[in-house]
């Protein structure tokens, strides 16, 4: 009639080790799911930088740098009094570019060079002024009797560079599959925002070629990008039953959407008037080939790539209509981008459960 409880005791010994492992396991594998939560929460209010930019000023109103109070955009006077051109450092067919300087800051400064041109340059400085936000280059600055516009000034330069600059022995670490992404991710936002922007649906035209896209995007100190050139933004107005063309001359090469290029062969010449208006569906079009050139050859990338197979099919949809929006696009990249950042985080999760 001796009671052992002893004997209870190496009975169950076996069955609560393996319970006791699993629930540690599940709590640690709980714990660093809600630790990634927050990150991902913080990180992803970031991605592309987040919607209110305490940088930004009211309209007409500027501020960089160190500097807390907002100051008004300079003048024509205070442009001439106040800045000084140290190089020239670009010139297109529309406008010359100097590094210049103004209170001991560098400072872009843009002059038309073909007064034939003006309309465009005068478009560019009307959608700077309009479209000033954390996706667009900071406006210091005009002088329309002169031509004149006056930016902030980003040493990386435009996103041509953006291999060579993460070759450069100090950027080097930031070249990784999670921060070409990023990069892609801050890419697809200024589309989006473009299409959604104040002023309507607009089509980013200047865009005929990878190097043409690359060119009118800035790449900042801290790896954001910022759109620079604005000056052919056509609006659509689908209620309105306006739709654009990108120029008056025929488009060619697999860069451009389908709908860009000629429609009516070899043997029809091409005439602009016959030549039918689109939507801001070309730009989706190009989204893959500009992601692309982002996610680059490090390791990782071809998963990137993997990941967004789907999406970028969808974008090459040759009816414009089926075709992703940029919101649409930017969504997908960003649960990638958390999706990978998880699996990195807990590679062999899985795997233990």
């Amino acid at each position: 009639m001796e009671k052992k409880p002893h004997f209870v005791r190496r009975e169950f010994l076996p069955r609560e080790m393996p319970s006791m492992s699993l629930a540690l396991l599940l709590a640690a594998v709980l714990l660093l799911n809600a630790l990634l939560y927050l990150y991902l929460n913080k990180f992803s209010s970031s991605l592309g930088r987040v919607e209110t930019d305490s940088s930004l000023c009211p309209f007409g109103h500027f501020k960089f740098g160190a500097v807390k109070n907002c100051s008004p955009w300079l003048s024509c006077e205070a442009i001439n009094r106040e800045v000084r051109k140290l190089k020239c450092v670009g010139e297109g067919a529309v406008k010359k570019v100097f590094l210049s300087e103004w209170k001991e800051k560098k400072v872009v400064l843009s002059q038309l060079t073909n007064l034939e041109l003006k309309e465009d340059f005068l478009h560019g400085l009307k959608m700077l002024k309009a479209l000033q936000s954390k996706h667009v280059v900071r406006l210091l600055g005009y002088c329309e009797q002169q031509f004149t516009i006056l930016t902030e000034y980003h040493p990386l330069g435009s996103l041509r560079g953006l291999n060579e600059t993460l070759q450069i022995p100090k950027y080097k670490g930031m070249n990784t599959w999670h921060r070409r992404l990023m990069l892609a991710i801050d890419y697809v936002s200024v589309i989006r925002y473009l299409h959604s922007s104040p002023l309507g649906t607009l089509v980013m035209c200047d865009s005929n070629d990878l190097d043409k896209v690359l060119s009118q995007y800035l790449l900042t100190s801290d790896f954001h990008v910022l759109v620079n050139d604005l000056d052919a933004l056509p609006l659509v107005n689908r209620s309105a039953g306006r739709l654009v063309k990108c120029g008056h001359r025929e488009l060619r090469g697999e860069f451009v959407a389908p709908e860009q290029r000629w429609p009516y062969g070899d043997d029809v010449p091409f005439e602009d008037d016959l030549m039918p208006p689109y939507d801001e569906k070309t730009d989706i079009w190009k989204i893959p080939d500009v992601s692309n050139f982002f996610l680059g050859h490090v390791e990782g990338s071809d998963i990137v790539r993997l990941h967004l197979f789907d999406i970028h099919a969808a974008c090459k949809k040759k009816d414009p209509a089926e075709r992703p929006s940029a919101q649409e696009v930017l969504d997908t990249y960003r649960k990638v981008l958390t999706l990978l950042i998880r699996e990195a985080a807990m590679p062999g999760t899985r795997e233990m459960l």
